[in-house]
Parts: C-alpha cells; sequence; structure tokens
C-alpha cells in the first residue's frame, strides 16, 4: 500500500493554508508545516508559548536559544514578529484570533471530537499542553496523523475511546492515506492516496465514509 510520507503529508496542509492566516502549529508533525508554507503567501505564525510571525531556523546564522516555538524548535523572526507575554499568547488562543490550528491526534470521531493528549494507558504520560484551549479557541482544526496505529488499529472512529481534547471541533483530517473533511457527523473523503481503493480505506477507518469525489 502507497503512503503519503509525514513530509508529505505537512507539505498537503501548508498548500491548504490560505493567504493572509493566522496559524497556530501544533507539538510534533504539525510544527513541519512551517517549512512547507509557500513562499508567495503571508502566513503568520503564532506559538503558544508568546511568539507571533516566525518561521523555520533554516541556516546555523540564523540560530538564537532563546527564539524557539512551543515545542522547544529553534525558530527565526520574521520582519514585524514580536514576542508576548504567555498570558496574552493564549488570549489569542482563547479569543478566537486564530484563523486554523493544526494539531495532532491519536484519535479523532466522526462528529469531530478529538483526542490528542493522553490515551488512557497507565504508563501514558498525560501532556495536554494548550491543545485543549486551541481545539476551542481555533476558528479552524485540521489533524494530521498516521490513519492506523502502530498495531493497526484505527484512529477515525465512530466515537472516542481515548480522553477527549475538545467537543466536535475537527474540521479536516489528513492521514497517510487520505484527506476528509468533517461536516455534519459524517466524514466525507476528498483525497485518496494514489492505488488505494475507496473500499480498501473503508475497511481501515472505524466510521462510515461518503466518497466526496464522486459527489
Amino acid at each position: 500500500m502507497q503512503k503519503r510520507t509525514r513530509e508529505q503529508i505537512v507539505a498537503r496542509i501548508a498548500a491548504d493554508i490560505p493567504d493572509g492566516s493566522y496559524v497556530n502549529l501544533g507539538i510534533g508533525l504539525p510544527t513541519k508545516v512551517a517549512q512547507f508554507l509557500p513562499a508567495d503567501k503571508e502566513i503568520i505564525l503564532h506559538s503558544e508559548n508568546g511568539v507571533l510571525a516566525f518561521g523555520p531556523c533554516l541556516s546555523p546564522e540564523d540560530q538564537d536559544p532563546d527564539l524557539i516555538n512551543a515545542g522547544k524548535e529553534l525558530v527565526s523572526l520574521l520582519n514585524g514578529g514580536c514576542f508576548m507575554h504567555h498570558g496574552d499568547s493564549f488570549d489569542i488562543m482563547r479569543g478566537g484570533h486564530l484563523d486554523i490550528c493544526v494539531l495532532g491526534g491519536f484519535q479523532v470521531a466522526v462528529n469531530g471530537d478529538l483526542a490528542n493528549w493522553h490515551t488512557g494507558a497507565e504508563d501514558a504520560i498525560p501532556a495536554v499542553g494548550g491543545a485543549m484551549d486551541l481545539a476551542v479557541g481555533a476558528k479552524c482544526i485540521y489533524v494530521c496523523m498516521e490513519h492506523l496505529t502502530k498495531h493497526g488499529e484505527a484512529k477515525i472512529v465512530e466515537q472516542l475511546t481515548y480522553p477527549i481534547t475538545g467537543q466536535q471541533c475537527v474540521d479536516r483530517i489528513y492521514t497517510d492515506l487520505c484527506t476528509i473533511d468533517l461536516k455534519g457527523g459524517q466524514a466525507y473523503v476528498i483525497e485518496i492516496v494514489p492505488e488505494l481503493s475507496f473500499s480498501e480505506l473503508q475497511k481501515h477507518t472505524g466510521c462510515a465514509l461518503i466518497d466526496a469525489r464522486t459527489v
């Protein structure tokens, strides 16, 4: 089965972000979206630790140990970029000022519920960070993740079995197999990787899918 690489997943997300958007990139895979943002678009990145208008750190000359994103990765400050108090940063997150937030996920339910901070396992380390604030505060939530767990279990499901992060908050899911829009409690497949049929994708998914490519 042909799959998207992790780089291809985030590159696909970057291509969908509209010009002029204010965007928060969650810790982990979502932070890599910054590396693929089109140069001809003005996209303002926000990080919950208090940085606004930054980009990836592309060269050793740009490295500043005091300039990091929420994932403690080195970034570069763009012209007009700024630092702010942590409280002001969370005001941006909670006040509806972010157009898009890209988050990772352990599970997404067909109604848009998201679980991304804890699997519930006894030996797992919970790490909610600002995910709950972002899930309810951003105008649009994109989730990027592998379609299946390491054990081959579906991560897109009818109902969550992991602790919830946010209710009915996810608008679109990008996986290594497809892209899915969630609307009105239904999952609309808008893209599938080459050589994978819709019926095969359905077998790897824990909820009913609608093939929006034929609608």
